[in-house]
């Protein structure tokens, strides 16, 4: 099935916040936020803004009814600034006006006065004044330091890998509507529902019941849209409370760029040890997370970074410590991966330096290091289902990695100019949202008089085709045609208390809980056609559009059936309620088994790089992925290609800059790369590896969203590869993104 969304997409149809008919009496909104990274607010003075014709209110911290704290681990985040702001960007106050225009003119005409404070933008500053969000997490796996003392090679190093922009194609936005009995509701581009209405009742004192949040679709999220899309919600709802008129509020990209939370930079420091054939037998990590101004997700994204420090590889003796540092940036936040890639970046690193040092090719340690069957990660898991060899034999069978290591070989002896290199990533990522009691969802369906379907579930549709896979769930069980199921928007009052769609297992999830609502409904309908059909209930099954007994269409419709069903006060609503079996762990402890699953997969990237030039273009990235066994191969196949481009992105263009006052530099698309058509990949190939799947995974079909990311690691390691073929004297640096000017500056090095 292709992506449900496809038609209205591609005709410019599909609805979107900004999309939205709004009521002729709607006001606009419009963020005030510091121009100081660090300061004490001596007086802001909002006269000449709020005397400005058209200019409704100006809301700050004193006209919150509730309490003013959006802070959703931590209470550490003030909706705006009261007395003191921490970040370059913090908003501080917001204008509604009757057109935006008039909104953008008010800000201008608003002054403030702050007593400037020592700023810290990076993580090691941070560390070294003590300035942390909370405290240190470790994780540790047998005695890594007097493993180290029986090592034969012990190599000690530091990495650095810089935040990403999420540039979603829609930026932060939503529209906010006045009901009746002081009820609100809230249209909003978030990947969170349940966190906006949960802390927009909080801000403004109300029960959650008052609150209705409706999510069409989003225009990307990547993370970014997962707590960070609340507050621009939550001010128009205040403002909404107070004025009772609509609120729309949507970002333009200049202040989303400035005022949102990025990819967390990691200083990170390592120390690895290998015995003589290869064997890596301890690892010690130190991650320092920028986390920036307040904790947003900075802990959750923390753990998961500690959770895949070790990657693909089984290390009997781990020391693994990640600390959120506390610095005056925007708040960063989730982004696809999680702290994920941060952390296996560190590992790659650690290996490509003993391989240096050791003077074998990088990719030998990793083989010899490769997860088993029953080994145990540094978080107490048994690993089961291991797909890393697998995966990594097949792609070097595949790919036929022999003929094309010496194709490289030849190129690089005959030309002196133009270099090529090749690197291999192994990824092994869990699946599941590590605080367990976020592994839950739930669905409602509705099948109406005429047989169509209604299906309302916790999942938020950002470009990832989630809807088109419930809907591939609804009609295999129910044995109807799509065009008979309609995927409703995602909506606090239908579906309540629902986690956000992230972590990749937002179709594992909800999927789960369509199945179990359609499988109740199916059970009901079954004594219904048996009964017609003068048949056995185990001998009545559902097929296009058709009753059949055992393998014979019967005369019974769909549409006749429930028909019969209403007339006999069948019910045909149902909602069910999902929660992950088997996961747990125990924060006190630090051991548990969070993952529902894993997947694997093995990435061989081969790029080509002027010398001359410092440019470099990505040949190609041939990918054996474990995709379980796959519900839809061509979304997920898009999900892998989307994915890659961004992981090269993030290793290899994209570099934030602040400067030592706090204030982004890269904060316009003319001074912030992504990769675009001329730096993607020439050719990229995805073969799927060959699996049972899991039943953990809706229909066996593994999560696909995050794990093909890590794969852009490669292209760093292979751009070092031709680095090192021009220039012998090149000494391994673990720096990303390796821009060219980077790589440049590599080739040259003396």
């Amino acid at each position: 099935m292709k992506n449900i969304d496809s038609f209205t997409h591609v005709r410019g149809e599909s609805l979107f916040v900004d999309d939205l008919m709004i009521r002729q009496d709607a006001l606009f909104g419009l963020c005030f936020d510091s121009p100081k990274a660090h300061g004490k607010i001596i007086s802001v003075d909002y006269t000449k803004a709020e005397a400005l014709e058209g200019v409704e209110k100006i809301f700050t911290y004193k006209d919150v009814l509730g309490e003013n704290q959006i802070g959703g681990i931590i209470p550490d985040e003030p909706l705006w600034a009261e007395n003191e702001v921490h970040f370059w960007g913090q908003p501080i106050a917001f204008i509604v006006a009757k057109t935006e225009a008039i909104a953008k003119k008010a800000r201008a005409l608003i002054t403030i006065k702050i007593e400037e404070l020592p700023v810290i933008t990076t993580a090691k500053e941070a560390k070294e004044k003590g300035s942390f969000i909370n405290a240190p997490r470790s994780f540790s796996l047998g005695n890594t330091s007097d493993t180290f003392k029986d090592c034969k090679y012990v190599l000690e190093g530091e990495t650095f890998s810089n935040g990403q922009e999420h540039l979603y194609i829609e930026t932060q936005g939503c529209y906010v509507i006045p009901q009746e009995n002081g009820s609100i509701k809230i249209i909003s581009s978030t990947q969170g529902p349940t966190q906006v209405q949960k802390t927009a009742a909080k801000v403004l004192g109300i029960p959650m019941h008052k609150i209705e949040v409706d999510v069409i679709r989003l225009g990307g999220g990547f993370g970014g849209k997962e707590d960070q899309a609340t507050p621009w919600a939550v001010m128009a709802a205040v403002a909404v409370q107070y004025l009772n008129k609509p609120v729309k509020f949507v970002l333009n990209r200049h202040d989303d760029l400035r005022m949102t939370g990025k990819r967390h930079p990691y200083s990170s420091f390592f120390k690895i040890g290998l015995t003589k054939d290869l064997k890596i037998k301890a690892f010690e990590a130190e991650f320092l997370q920028n986390s920036g101004a307040a904790a947003d997700l900075s802990p959750a994204i923390a753990e998961r970074t500690l959770f895949h420090a070790t990657n693909s590889y089984f290390i009997p003796n781990v020391k693994t410590t990640v600390y959120s540092c506390k610095t005056n940036l925007p708040p960063n936040t989730a982004f696809r991966g999680f702290g994920g890639p941060q952390g296996m970046f560190v590992i790659e690193s650690a290996i490509a330096k003993a391989a240096d040092k050791i003077g074998v090719d990088k990719k030998e340690i990793q083989e010899a290091n490769l997860l088993n069957e029953n080994d145990e990660f540094s978080y107490g898991q048994i690993a089961t289902e291991v797909q890393a060899k697998k995966s990594w034999f097949s792609a070097k069978e595949k790919f036929e990695l022999e003929k094309l290591e010496k194709e490289i070989e030849d190129f690089n002896k005959e030309n002196q100019l133009y270099k090529k290199g090749i690197s291999l990533m192994p990824i092994t990522f869990g699946i599941s949202f590590t605080n367990t009691p976020m592994n839950h969802a739930r669905a409602l369906i509705h099948i109406y008089q005429d047989g169509s379907v209604g299906v309302s579930t916790g999942a938020v549709e950002m470009g990832q085709s989630v809807n088109t896979k419930m809907l591939q769930v609804a009609q295999d069980i129910l044995g109807i045609s799509a065009d008979k199921v309609k995927l409703e928007t995602t909506n606090t009052t239908r579906v309540a208390n629902t986690s956000p769609s992230a972590a990749s297992s937002t179709a594992d999830l909800n999927g789960k809980a369509v199945e179990m609502a359609c499988n109740s409904l199916i059970e009901r309908l079954t004594k219904v056609a048996a009964k017609m059909l003068s048949s056995d209930e185990k001998n009545i099954h559902f097929k296009d559009n058709f009753v059949f007994i055992d393998t014979k269409k019967s005369s019974l419709s769909w549409e006749i059936l429930i028909t019969q069903a209403m007339l006999e006060r069948i019910a045909l609503s149902e909602n069910a309620h999902y929660a992950t079996p088997i996961i747990d762990f125990d924060k006190s402890k630090e051991k548990g088994h969070p993952f529902a699953y894993h997947v694997y997969g093995t990435a061989i990237t081969t790029v080509t790089l002027d010398c001359l030039r410092g440019n470099y273009e990505i040949d190609s990235v041939k990918i054996v992925h474990d995709f379980g066994k796959s519900m839809n191969l061509g979304i997920d196949i898009g999900q892998v290609e989307g994915a890659l481009a961004q992981g090269i992105g993030w290793m290899t263009l994209e570099e934030i800059a602040y400067n030592k006052d706090g204030r982004l530099l890269s904060n316009a698309l003319s001074t912030y790369k992504v990769p675009d058509v001329f730096s993607s990949p020439k050719t990229i190939v995805t073969i799927p590896l060959e699996t049972d799947g899991n039943e953990m995974a809706i229909q066996k079909s593994k999560a696909v969203g995050e794990p093909p990311l890590m794969y852009g690691i490669g292209a760093y390691f292979a751009i070092q590869h031709a680095v090192k073929a021009f220039n012998p004297n090149y000494k391994l640096k673990f720096h990303a993104p390796f821009t060219p000017e980077k790589v440049l500056m590599s080739l040259y090095e003396k």
